[in-house]
């Protein structure tokens, strides 16, 4: 009998809806609420002003953790050192930016606080005019970036990485912040400010 020729087989390639991009989406509003946040999100600082922060001093440096002069528990690991030389009135901005690279790197925000020793940071200015309950309510659920005077360092919480920016004060309130923040850090320090008080400060040499 003939052979009748195997009929070639056609693949259709299934198509699936398309996804439409959402239409109408903006970009989230100054929030007094907090809420986690991606590193890709802007970082809390200057609430509905739009204008953008100064760009830090691009030099920097960093040094390992050596044996800093601070008091911490014997089995807690040293954090390591970070040091960016920064005068005092770019302090603050040599910190923002070093947020901003945490968090592109990967750091979840809830994982950095930040202290100031001397105008308070916009995030924390604004905050705290919503009242102290809820301003420390958001350094409680740990959902975010806090920032806070370094007076008030003994009220924060440890957290992995803890950012201080030098932005004035007394060289005292300095030297009782710097080692207050070390015992704070369980896994990084990075200080902003003038190398020689830093170093002078926690024993560490750039």
């Amino acid at each position: 009998m003939p052979l009748i020729p195997e009929e070639p087989q056609i693949h259709e390639s299934a198509q699936g809806p398309r996804a439409t991009p959402a239409a109408g989406r903006t970009a989230p509003t100054p929030r007094p609420v907090p809420g986690p946040r991606s590193a890709a999100s802007p970082r809390p600082g200057h609430p509905g002003s739009g204008t953008a922060r100064p760009a830090p001093p691009a030099q920097r440096t960093h040094i390992s953790a050596g044996k800093p002069q601070a008091p911490r528990p014997e089995n807690r690991a040293v954090p390591q050192i970070q040091l960016i030389p920064a005068p005092a009135d770019g302090a603050l901005d040599a910190a923002d930016e070093a947020v901003d690279l945490l968090l592109d790197s990967g750091r979840t925000p809830g994982d950095v606080l930040v202290l100031t020793t001397g105008e308070q940071h916009p995030w924390a200015a604004h905050e705290l005019s919503f009242g102290e309950a809820a301003y420390w309510a958001q350094h409680d659920t740990r959902d975010d970036v806090f920032y806070a005077d370094a007076a008030a360092v003994a009220r924060a919480s440890a957290r992995p990485v803890v950012v201080v920016a030098i932005s004035g004060g007394s060289a005292d309130a300095a030297a009782r912040a710097l080692p207050a923040a070390l015992a704070k850090a369980t896994a990084l320090l990075i200080v902003c400010g003038d190398p020689k008080q830093i170093n002078a400060v926690l024993g560490t040499d750039v």
